[in-house]
């Protein structure tokens, strides 16, 4: 497993809540669980205060991403150290799948953690996989959705550093917002100079009389 696919844990937390439309799924144990997707030994650790403690790491990992979206390149590297400086983690070799040639396995990067609770376990890798990504692509690779009111975060792994929506379907919302409202104003100044037009039209007719 790659180290940077770590850091979807983070996307996937910060995106359980979606402040600008008051929804939150992160409201039990089971929301909890369902962050760890396939890691069933992790999400079995949750208990009933884990929901609050996500809560909190929820919102430093979204505040990486403010600061990241909004250039502040130091300040969204300050804050993703404190949270690993908090919950540190143990890389290790990893060997479970195996070749396809042979028997012999196939070693790979693994970050072990060593939680005393759930969160603990989940900020760790989530916050390690997030320094992978930033410190592999940049710090702008970090982004907030830019069709409002969504903001939720995304890892921009596009070649030209292009991306600015955390989906398809958003791009497609803002384009067709932005679509909407270049009609409206072509249709506005149609308007404004068919009045300027007739305007003058009325003034040249009264002159003449």
């Amino acid at each position: 497993m790659e180290l940077a696919y770590y850091a979807d844990y983070a996307v996937r937390l910060v995106n359980s809540e979606e402040p600008a439309r008051g929804k939150d799924t992160l409201t039990s144990v089971e929301a909890v669980r369902d962050l760890f997707e396939g890691n069933a030994s992790a999400a079995r650790r949750a208990a009933e205060a884990d929901v609050t403690r996500f809560r909190s790491v929820r919102a430093r990992l979204r505040a990486v991403f403010e600061a990241a979206d909004g250039g502040d390149e130091t300040l969204a590297v300050d804050l993703l150290n404190s949270l690993l400086l908090e919950f540190p983690v143990s890389p290790q070799i990893s060997g479970h799948d195996h070749r396809d040639d042979d028997d012999r396995p196939l070693w790979h990067m693994h970050l072990a953690d060593h939680p005393s609770n759930a969160t603990a376990g989940y900020a760790a890798i989530a916050s390690m996989g997030l320094a992978f990504h930033l410190t592999e692509y940049g710090v702008d690779r970090l982004g907030l959705c830019e069709a409002a009111p969504c903001r939720n975060a995304y890892l921009d792994t596009s070649t030209n550093r292009s991306r600015r929506y955390c989906s398809d379907r958003c791009a497609t919302r803002a384009n067709v917002a932005a679509y909407r409202a270049r009609k409206r104003l072509e249709a506005d100044r149609a308007d404004s100079t068919g009045l300027a037009a007739t305007s003058t039209q009325r003034a040249t007719a009264t002159g003449e009389r």
